[in-house]
């Protein structure tokens, strides 16, 4: 047998060269599978399961490989019947989840939900759906449990390695390189920016393909090895006994094990942790289907069964446990998720014998010409769906539109920053910062400045709308109580970070000349000498400028979701979002120990407790004219709601002797 570097041999046949079946790699598929279905439906079950995805690309890049090697060893390898062969094996159940998932959504979303399904939906039909979660990751991210097709990333990994490795391969192959050179260098160059990346950046390693093929070529290592163990590895022959194979299966399982047991999300991830799962499945998979693990365990009927349904068992438990999630507004109870888990085993099944079987029998051209329209027009509703605001003429959405309109995804709250105050204030560092607030109201040098995080920037929209006559600055990222923070890693309030942005800001207040106020909003709810001197080392300098400093007491916070206070389909309201003024004494008590200490050092400056809009002598209640008050999961304001402090504030101001304008 020739290495891929020799001269190819004269064409016998156009069929591409296929690896014999193994049932034992079927079996390895349904324990990657099943972790990861686990993981999700029950993440304190089996806290690593989520490595699972790890063995599945190992399990791709050996049979991908196998097939391009051997079928361009013997002269058969085509990229159309490459990528043909791709898509019909691909396409049939990515496109029924993915219509079935919108199709339920507009029955089950609101209008900010159907719009990131939207863009998931396109990003998922274009195979970059990897790329697309990277873009959103951030301060302003919902959470990963309410993400449709978040699981769809790493299918987005393994059709981009299918798109470039078979044109590198056959690059190699033409200028007479061999493979396992081009292996090793490709390889090499993605583990060490894996490694050296994972610190600094955890999210981009961790959807980036750059640092995610080398655990793909390692399955491409196994499958050249396995095509040339006998020209090129003759100790392969010696290690290949029955004992020996038995060895490395148990090995492998034992691998995946630990990394099942030992890996968690807190765990710098790839990284070197990635390695036990890609190492356990190849030396699995190295074993051979003659290895008592592989023969007796993974070949069993079950194992089988569930490896032939893992593709499709991978598409729908996640989206079946994420509308769940959604619905109920937070984790759902045991029954329904193992009832979810339940129906998606069931889904697979009828996708494999209604669908993915039946469709093998029809032409591989017809099946591809309509399967890329067809997926083209899946790609299309759901970028249509996305740039529309999530079809709001739906008849959820007008049921409640007054209320669904509060809840914006925290992406979409359109005060965060506008060109107005991006021209006028050209921030150079801030270009560099994940995300950054500026807002102001007009053109002007500024007659009122709010600072602080996304607490201080949520009261922007009420301020202005309470005080129309003033200039409003809404700058900054970062509690106005830190100057310099411990590292982490894509925060832009890391290491000096928050200083340097202070000093941007007061330049701003120092030389405008007008500021009258600065409201100081989102401060860590903390009785610490430290942290007080911060703040006040801060006031003294606006103090110095006769400006008066007014420090909003912390915001409410719930400990559930706010739209679990509010019907939506299929759903009533589980909470009341009301609770009892113990609550807001327990706050004022901690927040009254820090104001005294500031107050010892800045004796002029003014309190306001913005709580008391959601609280009387009964109660409080973050539900104001049966509007939410809250616009997503991290309690940020709603516009109502901003208004009404904002209101309240002014009416405060006004008595206390506070200008804004």
């Amino acid at each position: 047998m020739t290495a891929l570097s020799e001269a190819p041999l004269p064409a016998l046949d156009k069929q591409p060269i296929h690896p014999k079946y193994r049932p034992d790699i079927d079996g390895l598929r349904a324990i990657a599978v099943l972790s990861v279905v686990a993981f999700h439906a029950f993440p304190s079950l089996i806290q690593g399961g989520f490595v699972g995805v790890d063995v599945f690309f190992v399990i791709s890049g050996f049979l991908i490989s196998s097939i391009i090697f051997g079928s361009l060893e013997k002269n058969r390898f085509s990229f159309l019947d490459f990528y043909t062969r791709r898509v019909n094996r691909i396409f049939p159940a990515l496109l029924l989840m993915l219509a079935a998932t919108w199709g339920f959504g507009w029955f089950s979303l609101l209008a900010d939900e159907y719009t990131q399904l939207g863009k998931h939906i396109a990003g998922g039909a274009a195979f970059v759906s990897n790329f697309v979660l990277l873009g959103e990751a951030g301060y302003f991210d919902n959470s990963a449990e309410t993400k449709l097709l978040l699981h769809l990333w790493s299918l987005g990994i393994e059709e981009q390695f299918y798109l470039v490795w078979p044109l590198m391969v056959w690059a190699a192959w033409k200028i007479r390189v061999n493979a396992l050179i081009l292996i090793v260098l490709v390889g090499g160059i993605s583990f060490a920016l894996n490694i050296l990346n994972v610190h600094s950046d955890s999210v981009g390693t961790f959807y980036s393909p750059q640092t995610r093929f080398w655990e793909l070529l390692v399955g491409s290592l196994l499958a050249y090895v396995t095509l040339h163990k006998h020209q090129h590895f003759q100790i392969w022959r010696e290690i290949s006994g029955q004992t020996a194979r038995n060895i490395l299966s148990i090995t492998g399982l034992t691998l995946l094990a630990t990394a099942f047991a030992l890996t968690t999300k807190s765990n710098q991830f790839p990284g070197w942790w990635a390695v036990l799962p890609t190492l356990g499945a190849a030396l699995i998979i190295s074993a051979g289907p003659s290895a008592w693990l592989n023969k007796n365990v993974l070949s069993s009927r079950l194992f089988v069964w569930f490896g032939l349904i893992s593709f499709p068992l991978y598409l729908w438990h996640w989206p079946l446990l994420t509308f769940a999630r959604i619905i109920n507004s937070g984790t759902p109870s045991i029954e329904m998720r193992c009832s979810a888990i339940v129906i998606a085993i069931v889904l697979s099944w009828l996708t494999y014998r209604l669908i993915e079987l039946p469709l093998r029998n029809i032409s591989s051209k017809v099946r591809v010409v309509f399967f890329l329209a067809f997926m083209g027009a899946v790609g299309t509703i759901g970028y249509i769906t996305f740039t529309s605001g999530g079809l709001t003429s739906r008849p959820t959405v007008q049921n409640s539109k007054a209320i669904n309109e509060q809840f914006v995804a925290t992406t979409g709250w359109k005060y965060a920053k506008n060109d107005t105050c991006l021209t006028r204030y050209n921030f150079e560092y801030a270009k560099t910062l994940p995300w950054w607030f500026c807002s102001t109201n007009r053109d002007q040098p500024p007659t009122t400045v709010i600072i602080g995080n996304s607490y201080a920037n949520h009261l922007y929209p009420g301020i202005i709308h309470a005080t129309p006559d003033a200039t409003v600055l809404s700058m900054g990222t970062c509690d106005a109580g830190h100057i310099v923070n411990a590292e982490f890693p894509g925060n832009p309030c890391s290491l000096d970070s928050p200083k340097r942005q202070n000093e941007y800001i007061d330049n701003i207040i120092k030389s405008s000349g007008t500021v009258k106020t600065v409201i100081i909003s989102g401060i860590t709810l903390v009785d610490d000498e430290s942290y007080a001197e911060k703040l006040s080392s801060r006031i003294s300098y606006m103090d110095k400028l006769g400006i008066k400093v007014v420090i909003f007491v912390p915001h409410f916070t719930l400990g559930y979701n706010p739209r679990a206070c509010f019907a939506r389909p299929f759903k009533s309201p589980e909470k009341d979002c009301k609770f009892g003024l113990v609550v807001r004494e327990r706050l004022l008590h901690i927040f009254n120990g820090l104001a005294a200490k500031i107050t010892k050092h800045n004796p002029n400056v003014l309190f306001y407790d913005q709580n008391e809009t959601f609280c009387s002598n009964s109660g409080c209640s973050m539900v104001i004219d049966g509007m939410p008050a809250y616009r997503d999961e991290y309690f940020h304001y709603s516009e109502y709601a901003s208004d009404q402090v904002g209101k309240n504030f002014i009416k405060w101001a006004e008595k206390n002797g506070v200008k804004l304008d």
